[in-house]
């Protein structure tokens, strides 16, 4: 009897049927009629599996566990799970795993890159001789090397930045929720924002994370990098820091409200590079995101322990009796 997946990512079905092909009748693919909550709702009801939206634009609440009596497990195809309630999956007993290191190094080689691309003010250099200028003596660039670069998250994607820019030569401290034991300094969030001549971001959002940084509080001319989630950053605070140049300039990946809305003030801030939620999107890591989601979905299907349950559930899906036709 195959299991029935409810696949919310916005990939036509025939793509997601070609995509868990490798599952054979094992499974049984859907879709919701709609990419909107109605329609997830009336499809949860004969759910077992589901394979979640990577785009964040569908996320199961606690309504969308109550309406899903057969759900066994939930696969969430990135690292962030915002908008899913684990704590009621986690009382229906329900596993939900993310895919947490798949894109460690194409986050940590964005951040990195774009620390670079900032103090080198290689956006400027570019726009300035593209518009006919020539200003060797006026942008300003300066050297990353030996700067103090402050991270914030010592998770996978954060250990990785730290080994990159630490290599490089700078001066690397951190915040976690937990101290970790790692050739770097910790500090507390107050003490390394305010100490940070670079502040990477790259913690999940959670309660506690929420307006973490006020980019008012980094040294003056310091340079912010955010990969994590728009709303970890203090968002009034940043556009103040922007426009009044008390910040060198900032690099960001990550908006409050994606895609960022036309006639957003970031979108005319010079001292801002600009980009679309796309720092983790190499072929490598969608292909490392692929194999992890085939392998948790075949360890599901088969009773196999399942990696990466985040909400402390058992790791194995526990099929919920059904009646009528397969």
């Amino acid at each position: 009897m195959s299991w029935r997946v409810l696949a919310l990512p916005p990939l036509p079905e025939k793509a997601l049927r070609n995509l868990l092909g490798p599952l054979g009748d094992r499974v049984s693919v859907s879709v919701p009629a709609g990419r909107d909550r109605a329609s997830l709702l009336a499809a949860l009801p004969e759910a077992e599996i589901v394979l979640g939206d990577w785009s964040g634009g569908l996320a199961l609440d606690a309504d969308a566990v109550r309406v899903a009596p057969r759900l066994a497990f939930v696969q969430q195809p990135s690292v962030g799970v915002d908008g899913h309630d684990l704590g009621a999956l986690a009382a229906a007993g329900v596993p939900l795993a993310n895919t947490a290191g798949v894109n460690t190094v194409a986050v940590a080689e964005w951040c990195f890159t774009a620390a670079l691309a900032l103090s080198r003010r290689l956006l400027d250099a570019d726009a300035a001789v593209r518009a006919g200028g020539w200003p060797q003596l006026d942008l300003g660039p300066r050297e990353l090397y030996g700067s103090r670069v402050g991270i914030v998250g010592l998770g996978p994607i954060g250990e990785a930045c730290a080994r990159m820019f630490h290599g490089h030569g700078c001066e690397v401290s951190y915040w976690t929720r937990r101290p970790r034991e790692v050739p770097y300094t910790y500090r507390e969030p107050a003490e390394l924002v305010a100490g940070s001549d670079v502040l990477v971001v790259v913690i999940a959002l959670s309660e506690e994370t929420r307006g973490l940084v006020d980019p008012s509080r980094m040294p003056a001319g310091s340079l912010l990098v955010n990969a994590a989630r728009g709303e970890v950053v203090e968002q009034t605070a940043l556009l103040a820091a922007l426009g009044s140049g008390h910040l060198g300039g900032a690099a960001l990946d990550v908006f409050a409200t994606e895609p960022l809305p036309p006639g957003d003030p970031l979108r005319d801030s010079p001292r801002v590079l600009l980009s679309p939620h796309v720092a983790g999107v190499t072929p490598q890591s969608t292909g490392r995101l692929i194999r992890r989601v085939l392998d948790n979905l075949t360890a599901a299907v088969e009773g196999r322990p399942v990696a990466g349950v985040l909400n402390g559930v058992e790791p194995v899906a526990r099929r919920r009796l059904r009646t009528g036709p397969v």
